[in-house]
């Protein structure tokens, strides 16, 4: 793990708890021009400009890379914003993000729309940011001009997607998105909920939560998950569902990957520590589409981490504002379904984690380096030689209780408050450089040259 290294470091962190993929070890970290260049025993007294000195209880990790962030900017930047949403990241350990397609106006589904969302970007990167183009129909021709600009690849929707600016696929439509992106070898990330079923299913008026619950059956997701796998077959493409909510899932996903498909899945923190059992009536902060389900599902889906069938977790950080959470009357059939938890990603996870005896190398692993991998984030998810020196400063038994107001998110509202979590994010690097906060240092992603 050493490298050759000389003379002074722009950063040397110094600590007894560092991340060395499936251990953690007493390190010192070299970091020249922005990347990682010398990893060597605590004690080599390496020579830095900026030298940082671990306490006790820390432990450096490498930066989280979150591949699912609804930014909204333009166009709905009352909802949240490149400036408050990379602030809530870098606050929460998160180094990079991927930015979703929507629910910016417009949505990013051509290149003159990818090139005015970095506009606005560009000056408000407090971490790394990438994007992803979106899958609408008729854009067909747009996709290998996406590709080419620097996307990290393509969403779709299989119903209704909340904004009319984003309109869905069809089945068939999709599995001609997937061809088409096969033949520069790109990866089709799909909202997998059937339209079919949830027309069919009850209607979700009403500030009961069972109601809510109703009306997002698992059989929507079930359904339109096995469409996801049988078009991937077809086509033999790339293709990853996004936010698993339904653990009845999870046999066919297992069976997909052992038959060789190329797929992928994940989850969100969400699904994993809220239960739709303590979920009370009218509380629409909870509200988020497919739906926190009940406990006996909750339980299969880290089983299903664990044995490796999902492959990473991710926030679906989708905001908005308060009024349209409709919070006076928590009629859920009215309110925007999303979650707001890109700052709280990580001590959500590891607080869960932890309670069910799970290391926190594997909560790196799935926060961490394989939504890196499977995003094609080559120099990210890891602190090793030649990465990029985006890190956090973690301590893992540090306690604080959840208040929304104190959120970097421009919204206050979560359905985390008065929650207390474990392990607090004291300083995060991007590039090498602390994020201060105040001037923005993030970069702007582009495939292949990162």
């Amino acid at each position: 793990m050493t490298g050759q290294h000389a003379g002074t470091f722009d950063l040397v962190v110094r600590g007894k708890q560092v991340s060395c993929g499936d251990h953690f070890s007493p390190r010192e970290i070299g970091v020249k021009n922005g990347k990682i260049v010398a990893i060597e025993p605590l004690g080599a007294n390496l020579e830095g400009t900026k030298v940082v000195e671990l306490a006790d209880d820390e432990t450096l990790i490498p930066g989280l890379v979150d591949t699912h962030v609804h930014v909204n900017e333009p166009g709905r930047t009352e909802w949240e914003g490149f400036g408050s949403a990379t602030r809530a990241a870098a606050a929460g350990g998160v180094t990079t993000i991927v930015d979703m397609p929507l629910n910016s106006v417009p949505a990013t589904v051509n290149v003159a729309a990818l090139e005015y969302k970095r506009l606005f970007a560009q000056q408000n990167a407090f971490v790394d940011i990438g994007f992803w183009g979106g899958a609408i129909p008729g854009n067909k021709q747009d996709l290998r001009p996406l590709h080419d600009d620097g996307v990290f690849g393509f969403k779709c929707f299989l119903l209704h997607s909340g904004v009319d600016e984003f309109p869905h696929l069809e089945a068939d439509e999709m599995e001609e998105a997937l061809a088409e992106v096969k033949t520069f070898d790109s990866l089709l990330i799909v909202h997998a909920e059937d339209s079919r079923t949830i027309d069919k299913a009850p209607q979700p008026n009403g500030d009961v939560y069972e109601h809510f619950l109703k009306s997002r059956p698992r059989g929507a997701e079930n359904i339109a998950i096995a469409e996801v796998i049988e078009r991937t077959r077809w086509t033999e493409a790339r293709s990853h569902i996004l936010h698993l909510s339904s653990s009845d899932a999870l046999p066919m996903i297992a069976s997909a990957k052992r038959d060789g498909l190329d797929i992928t899945v994940e989850t969100c923190p969400h699904y994993l520590t809220l239960l739709s059992e303590e979920i009370p009536n009218g509380a629409t902060a909870f509200k988020c589409c497919p739906p926190v389900r009940e406990v006996s599902n909750r339980e299969k889906l880290w089983e299903g981490l664990l044995d490796g069938t999902i492959d990473f977790i991710v926030s679906d950080h989708s905001p908005s504002t308060l009024d349209l959470k409709d919070l006076g009357n928590g009629d859920f059939g009215v309110a925007w379904g999303g979650v707001s938890s890109l700052q709280l990603g990580l001590s959500l996870i590891w607080t869960e984690a932890r309670r069910r005896g799970v290391g926190l190398d594997k909560v790196l692993q799935w926060m961490s380096t394989r939504p890196a991998e499977r995003v094609g984030l080559r120099s990210k998810g890891r602190l090793s030689l030649g990465y990029d020196a985006d890190m956090a400063v973690f301590a893992q038994d540090e306690s604080f209780v959840v208040d929304a107001k104190s959120l970097n998110h421009k919204n206050p509202i979560t359905p985390y408050q008065g929650k207390v979590l474990s392990g607090k994010v004291r300083k995060t690097f991007v590039g090498g450089k602390e994020v201060d906060y105040k001037k923005p240092s993030g970069r702007l992603l582009n495939r292949g040259l990162v």
